[in-house]
């Protein structure tokens, strides 16, 4: 079995370097690490963990459907605005007082404005999944729950586009709220977003100037 794994992932090196992958992942991929070598290097230590670990189940296959409420706490920050930026999401079930999901990612070089957003709209994915009949959000962020709530315009059309995607996703759910919480009380969502910046320790970014 060792020896299968360590050829899978000598085949997959080798693969690496010939195959194509979506331009999407590429540009991702290049923000993040601008050489060549950092991007193939970064990717082999994603598969090669997984390959070392335990089996992951695909999130098809996992429990769906709990219904109730439910408490989503999400967050997004980045190194600089705009700099290395990261999310986390955190879904919790307060009836039986458990955590149900939590996740977190790196999204390259963004603001702090759009990690916001794009948590949000990931754990609304996420949640999606459980078909609540209420799903409260708790984001530390009071001018994007101003937003969402009506009670802001938002002005800048790059902006516009992920609340008219969260806009579509709260259309799934019962009953959906956004709530301001201070920080304090959203650590473990924060504490998820520095974990996903300080795993992978990002190379330097190379502005236009640079």
């Amino acid at each position: 079995m060792i020896e299968s794994v360590t050829a899978l992932k000598s085949s997959f090196l080798y693969y690496l370097s010939v195959t194509r992958i979506p331009a999407a992942l590429e540009r991702r991929l290049q923000q993040l690490f601008p050489r060549v070598r950092e991007r193939e290097q970064f990717v082999a230590e994603i598969i090669s963990r997984e390959l070392d670990g335990p089996l992951k189940l695909p999130l098809e296959d996992q429990p769906e459907s709990v219904g109730g409420t439910l408490h989503l706490f999400t967050d997004g920050g980045s190194r600089g605005n705009p700099g290395q930026a990261a999310i986390g999401c955190i879904l919790e079930d307060p009836a039986r007082g458990m955590t149900l999901r939590e996740h977190m990612e790196r999204i390259g070089i963004e603001t702090n404005n759009v990690a916001e957003y794009r948590a949000l709209i990931e754990g609304l994915k996420i949640a999606k999944r459980y078909q609540p009949n209420r799903l409260i959000c708790h984001l530390d962020s009071e001018l994007i729950v101003r937003q969402l709530n009506g009670d802001y315009q938002v002005r800048m059309p790059h902006l516009k586009v992920f609340v008219e995607e969260i806009q579509a996703l709260s259309r799934s759910f019962h009953s959906i709220s956004f709530k301001h919480i201070p920080r304090s009380d959203n650590f473990r969502a924060d504490a998820l977003v520095n974990k996903a910046l300080d795993e992978h320790p990002a190379p330097k970014f190379r502005g236009l100037g640079n």
